[in-house]
Order: C-alpha cells, then sequence, then structure tokens
C-alpha cells in the first residue's frame, strides 16, 4: 500500500486526507497544534461558545462530496440549513439593508431601501453567475500550474469570454458603472473582494464572481456552528483508517535525488511515496524546504489583507442583527489605502458581526448573544500591534455604538482575541 504524509490538519488537509485515503493509501497527518482544523476551531469562554476563523459557509456540495465518495452519507455526519436573509447591513447614511437569499426578493428590498433599479441587480448577478459557469471548472477543478490545463477547447472558451468579465477595469469601477452611480450598492458589492483579502480599487472586475456563491446558491449555516465541518470531515477521516499526530510541527520535507521522499518531525524520518503540504505556500518553501528551488515570483507576491478579530460575550439580545452582519465605513477607499498602502487601520472601520448564538441558541447563555467581531488588518510587516489593537478596538465599539444606541463596552462580559500575528503562529499564514 502506498503511504501519503500530509502536513498541517486544515480543513484542506484533512479533506486531502480522505480523498487519498479513499484511493487507497495509507495516509498520516502532522499537526503542529493539538487540534485538527486549522482557523476552522472553537474555543469557549464565560459560557460563550466561538468558531475561532471561517464564519460564512458556502458552496455545501463540496462538504458533501467527501462524504458521498466514501459511499456514506454525509447527513449522518453533517447538516446544516439556508439562511435567509444572507446579512444584515448598516451603512454610513442610515440605511439598513437586508440581503434576502433570493436574489428577485434581495433586488426588490435594495430597491426600496437604496432606490437602485432592482433589474440592475439582477442584471448583475446573471453576469456573476455567468463568471462562474465560464471559469469555475478551470480555477476550482484544476491545476493552474500544468500546461496540459489549458490544452482544451473548453478553456480556450473560457478566455475568449474574458473581455465580457470586467478584467481590464478594477471591481470597484466595474460596480459603479453596473450600479449606475449608485454609491452604497457599489460599496456592497466591493465588499466581496475582502473574501479572499483583496483590495476593490485594484482588484479586477472578474471578481464579481464572489456573490453568485451567496446569492445564485446560497449562504448555508452548519448545525453545531462552523467547527462541524472541521469535525465532521475529521471523523470521516479516521473511519478511514488515517492517522494523525498532533504536537507533531513537521521540521522539513526531505528530498533525495530532486525527489520528495517523506518528512522529518520530532528528529525522526517518516517516509512516504506522496507528500502534501497544507501550509502556507510561503512556509511551505521558506521553513520546510528552504535548501530546494522555490518559486520565486509567487512567493514575492503581495500578500493580502489579514483579519483583526474580537470575540465579545454580550449580556443582550439586538433583534435588528442576524447571524452576519456588516457596518459599513463611511470613506471604503481610504480604509483600503490605509490596509493596503500604510499597513495600518483607518480610524472609520467596516466592522463585520457573526452572532451564531441566533441559529445555535446554546452558543450563548440566555438573554446573551456570542459576537465575532471582525475588521480587515493589514498583513503584519512588524507594526505595533498592541497599539493598533487598542485604537482599533475604540474605534470598532464607537462605531457599533453609535449605529445600535447602546453602550457595546458596557455590555461586554468576556472577551478574546485574535489578530495577525496570532493566525500566523497558529496556523502558519504568511
Amino acid at each position: 500500500m502506498k503511504k501519503a504524509i500530509i502536513v498541517g490538519a486544515g480543513i484542506g488537509g484533512l479533506a486531502t486526507a480522505v480523498r487519498l485515503a479513499q484511493k487507497g493509501y495509507s495516509v498520516e497527518v502532522f499537526e503542529n497544534n493539538f487540534y485538527p482544523g486549522g482557523k476552522l476551531t472553537v474555543f469557549e469562554n464565560n459560557g460563550f461558545r466561538f468558531d475561532a476563523g471561517p464564519s460564512l459557509f458556502t458552496m455545501p456540495d463540496w462538504v458533501d462530496e467527501l462524504f458521498q465518495l466514501c459511499n456514506k452519507n454525509p447527513k449522518d455526519y453533517f447538516n446544516y440549513q439556508r439562511l435567509d436573509p444572507v446579512c444584515n447591513y448598516f451603512f454610513s447614511d442610515g440605511k439598513f439593508l437586508q440581503a434576502y437569499a433570493e436574489p428577485e426578493n434581495f433586488a426588490k428590498e435594495a430597491e426600496k431601501v437604496l432606490g437602485i433599479k432592482a433589474e440592475l441587480i439582477i442584471k448583475y448577478l446573471k453576469k456573476s453567475d455567468f463568471i462562474y459557469k465560464q471559469t469555475s471548472f478551470l480555477f476550482l477543478k484544476k491545476s493552474l500550474h500544468r500546461v496540459k490545463t489549458y490544452l482544451s477547447w473548453k478553456v480556450a472558451w473560457s478566455f475568449l469570454q474574458l473581455p465580457f468579465m470586467s478584467v481590464s477595469e478594477t471591481l470597484h469601477k466595474s460596480n459603479i458603472r453596473a450600479m449606475q452611480g449608485n454609491k452604497n450598492m457599489a460599496q456592497f458589492f466591493d465588499r466581496f473582494a475582502t473574501y479572499n483579502g483583496s483590495n476593490p480599487y485594484q482588484a479586477p472586475g472578474i471578481l464579481a464572481i464572489i456573490p453568485h456563491l451567496e446569492f445564485n446558491i446560497g449562504a448555508f449555516f452548519p448545525k453545531g456552528g462552523m467547527h462541524a465541518i472541521t469535525q465532521s470531515v475529521y471523523e470521516l477521516a479516521k473511519e478511514l483508517g488515517v492517522e494523525f499526530h498532533f504536537g507533531s510541527p513537521v521540521e522539513e520535507i526531505l528530498v533525495e535525488n530532486s525527489k520528495v521522499i517523506g518528512v522529518k518531525s520530532k528528529g525522526f524520518t517518516h517516509l512516504s511515496e506522496v507528500v502534501v503540504s497544507n501550509m502556507d505556500v510561503f512556509f511551505t518553501y521558506r521553513k520546510l524546504m528552504p535548501h530546494q528551488k522555490a518559486p520565486k515570483k509567487t512567493l514575492a507576491q503581495e500578500r493580502s489583507s489579514s483579519a483583526l478579530i474580537f470575540y465579545w460575550g454580550i449580556k443582550k439580545e439586538f433583534p435588528n442583527m442576524d447571524v452576519h452582519n456588516i457596518f459599513f465605513a463611511e470613506n471604503y477607499e481610504r480604509e483600503f489605502k490605509n490596509l493596503f498602502e500604510n499597513k495600518t487601520f483607518s480610524e472609520d472601520l467596516t466592522v463585520y458581526v457573526h452572532v451564531s448564538s441566533k441559529v445555535e441558541k446554546t452558543d450563548a447563555p440566555d438573554g446573551c448573544e456570542n459576537w465575532f467581531v471582525m475588521v480587515n488588518a493589514p498583513a503584519n510587516i512588524g507594526q505595533d500591534w498592541e497599539q493598533l489593537k487598542k485604537e482599533a478596538r475604540k474605534n470598532i465599539l464607537s462605531r457599533l455604538s453609535s449605529v445600535l444606541m447602546e453602550d457595546i463596552e458596557s455590555l461586554i462580559i468576556s472577551e478574546d482575541v485574535l489578530e495577525p500575528i496570532t493566525i500566523e503562529q497558529k496556523t502558519q499564514s504568511y
């Protein structure tokens, strides 16, 4: 039986472990932390449960597929519900928009609240669907570094469609044009660039593909919270015989005669025919393969934005909030300029608040809510993060208190924080 070693038990590592085990490999996973999931993990504080990392779940079929490949019923392991509305939006001019799951309902609500023509939104989401259908098979299912990927008529046809995907202009310019100058609606669609850490004032308009996932497919909530994704795939992997080594950081990927032969962990050598690294590509080469040829162009690319997250236990319930909530900054362009050029925060921040207790009532004590409060953060280049956290916390509280007309700080009864340095330390994310 061929052996495969996976570096990292993040959700990508877990999924890969399942796929290789299903193909007949003997699989071992080495993980630095003492738990699976990477960013997709969980913790509790003072009676509040928090999903520590990703909070939005789209495309659940990709999780279901892992179980179906193994002739298992996904519902025996993992269940979820579709959210409606998807998210509540609080704009700086006082307007409040509920983004309903169905495109038609969403477009009608936006027309009523923001004065945008409903047909413009329907047209935008159809374009988003078009981009997805033309490109998803390539970007989600193919290996982009392989020449043979591009040697097909389907790929050639997709490239011929590029002029219709707004690749020659920024996402913001594309959105302003599509929304006929409606600034609130353009800001709404600009936000989707942040899903992969991009700046909508620099990123290409093809990122208009992202709203397709929420509005044409749907946003979902797993029973038991986002961590249920990790737990279900982890349990499946164990059933398939995957062996996990927690608290076992890989120190080196071993190479002999230009061929990977295994890994070294805790001073011991572990040989295998296949090694898959679920670490960030930067640290994979710089830490685990420092003496091997590296893709310098890839490693030198500009980094995405990061995140600053406060986990607050709130001793009150807010009926005007939902599972997902966005509080927009007034000057969005300045916010991104500070993030990407000045590597700092603006005073006026866009704040995202995830409240899983809106669905999972046991995630917070009675009469309380668990707030996952996140703002986009600059990449870590050695800033004074203690000072940045202090200033950002003050500005976040000011923003939320002003919109919700409550002294939010006085309602906080538990608090944890995660910032770029600790994200990097825990998950090896550059």
